[in-house]
């Protein structure tokens, strides 16, 4: 009897649990991509930020950015646009698109594009200054005569397909620039192309300044000169240490003339040190500018010097009030594994003992476990969710180094793990893996990148679109180096970092160092090792 109950009271607790049953089955995450796309009258390849959902076309100047078509768009397989993507489409504002699979993504389709325009005049002072939004352009020039202008260059609109004309000048165009002398007061010019007419008015106007110098960028072994002066006169700098009596010529073969604007980049200075400097447009000087050199700036525990393991996880620092680099040790030992630790494989001369040994493993622990890359990075480890770990790149900085360099050796495989496959990438085991560097300078905050002060980009490996973005808007300077093939011997590199704006100064620095470049998708080679020793940030 008591039997029949139990199975009574199990078949009644069967019941109960079906009628609470609901079809809450998750569907799988498939995150839904513009894999490809092509337009008509494009300048180059589009630009795919998987991180960002968002492409940018760029355009030739003689594309119609009101009507791009759109000839071929490859998605993800299974992916459905909310609308018709081939075709003609007017970019002058972003076109958006939501492509559904089991969720729904929101992609933007932008068009970037740059028409040349240039006015210059004989005995123009300075750069033209432009504003393209209200469609003028005016030159400053060092006579009074207005009435008789010799115009040197003009064109404002695409190239070969635009047509000027100044209603007060019969027979003006681009090849009867010499009709158009009269200055007294703005000049009106009609430029058509693509059946559309544009008016710009074009303002010629006397100044008696014949040289400035508008900026001078010190680095801390390199200074960038900038300056405005007479066209066709002698343009150029000096320069001197503060309180010298001595002026230094810069050589006119590292000035760079554009009409009446003018530029150089003086090397061999001395860091941290006061200096001055002038323009000249022959025997006419700017004032005195006066600029101060950046300091040369240390990249801590570059040699890997300097290692602890107070429990069972090694640290690539002293301890934590002195650490500037970090690894994922910290995510590896969850599973009992270490990814990143000192080695006695020294490059040759070094004066050292130690280099950092990089190396990409499996890391299981009772059956569950993921792909992990070697890494050492400038940050910190934040913690780990899951199987996936968050990070915080980046250290105050505030300096413009100019390369990093250092020593390496490198072993790579075949992949044998997929975890995931980087966006617009089809991976396989007949592939090999990767290693990679990459060194990147820039402003970023953590209220923005989810960091802190001190680290402020925030890196979350379940969330791609955290993934580190080297376009971002927020990178300054950047270089990378991808190693593709085993490098058996110690062997120096050097990454020039690419700088995108000489004036602004950098908050942070990130250099992060993996010896399997797609170790973020949990992807690559448990054959794959990196050695690193004495990195050093270059100046000049």
């Amino acid at each position: 009897m008591r039997i029949i109950n139990r199975i009574i009271s199990l078949l009644a607790a069967m019941a109960v649990a079906a009628g609470c049953i609901e079809n809450d089955i998750p569907y799988p995450v498939v995150e839904c991509l513009i894999e490809s796309i092509e337009a008509e009258g494009l300048a180059g390849s589009a630009a795919i930020d998987y991180t960002s959902r968002r492409v940018v076309l760029p355009l030739l100047e003689t594309t119609d950015i009101r009507n791009v078509g759109i000839t071929d768009v490859t998605l993800t397989e299974g992916a459905e646009p909310s609308m018709e993507l081939i075709g003609r489409h007017d970019l002058r504002n972003p076109l958006y698109v939501t492509l559904s699979l089991y969720q729904s993504y929101q992609w933007s389709i932008e068009a970037s594009q740059s028409i040349e325009r240039y006015f210059t005049v004989e005995g123009q002072v300075g750069a033209t200054e432009w504003n393209v939004a209200d469609r003028t352009a005016k030159v400053l020039v060092g006579f009074d005569d207005l009435t008789d202008v010799n115009i040197t260059s003009l064109k404002l609109g695409p190239a070969g397909i635009t047509h000027m004309s100044c209603t007060d000048v019969a027979d003006f165009n681009d090849s009867n620039l010499y009709l158009l002398r009269d200055f007294t007061s703005p000049r009106r010019i009609d430029v058509t192309f693509h059946d559309r007419t544009e008016t710009w008015y074009l303002t010629v106007e006397h100044t008696d300044l014949k040289v400035s110098f508008t900026r001078a960028d010190g680095w801390a072994r390199m200074a960038w000169f900038y300056g405005e002066g007479l066209s066709g006169t002698d343009l150029g700098f000096r320069y001197r240490t503060a309180g010298s009596d001595e002026w230094i010529v810069v050589p006119s073969s590292d000035v760079t003339i554009d009409g009446g604007s003018f530029s150089a980049c003086v090397r061999g200075l001395e860091p941290q040190t006061a200096y001055e400097a002038v323009a000249y447009s022959d025997n006419d000087e700017s004032a005195v500018v006066s600029f101060t050199t950046e300091p040369v700036l240390p990249l801590p525990n570059g040699g890997f010097e300097e290692w602890s393991q107070p429990g069972s996880i090694i640290y690539p620092y002293l301890s934590e009030q002195t650490a500037f680099w970090d690894t994922g040790n910290k995510g590896s030992a969850t599973v009992n594994e270490t990814v990143t630790e000192s080695s006695t494989d020294i490059r040759p001369g070094s004066a050292g003992r130690y280099s950092a040994a990089l190396t990409s493993k499996f890391a299981n622990f009772m059956g569950v476990g993921k792909f992990a890359a070697g890494n050492i990075f400038v940050g910190t480890y934040a913690e780990t969710v899951g199987t996936n770990g968050k990070v915080n790149f980046g250290r105050p900085f505030t300096s413009h180094p100019v390369a990093l360099s250092g020593w390496l050796k490198f072993e790579n495989g075949t992949i044998d793990r997929i975890g995931e496959q980087p966006h617009g990438m089809n991976l396989t085991s007949a592939d090999y893996d990767e290693g990679s560097i990459y060194i990147a300078l820039g402003t970023w905050s953590a209220a923005e990148y989810g960091g802190t002060a001190e680290s402020p980009v925030q890196v979350y490996t379940k969330e791609k679109s955290t993934l580190f973005d080297k376009n971002g808007k927020d990178v300054l300077g950047y270089g990378e180096l991808m190693l593709t093939e085993k490098v058996g011997e110690w062997m120096h590199f050097r990454i020039e970092i690419e700088w995108r704006d000489t004036h602004t100064a950098p908050t942070h620095l990130v250099i992060v160092c993996s010896s399997s470049r797609w170790g973020d998708y949990f992807t690559g080679s448990t054959k794959n090792r990196m050695w690193l020793d004495d990195l050093e940030l270059e100046w000049e």
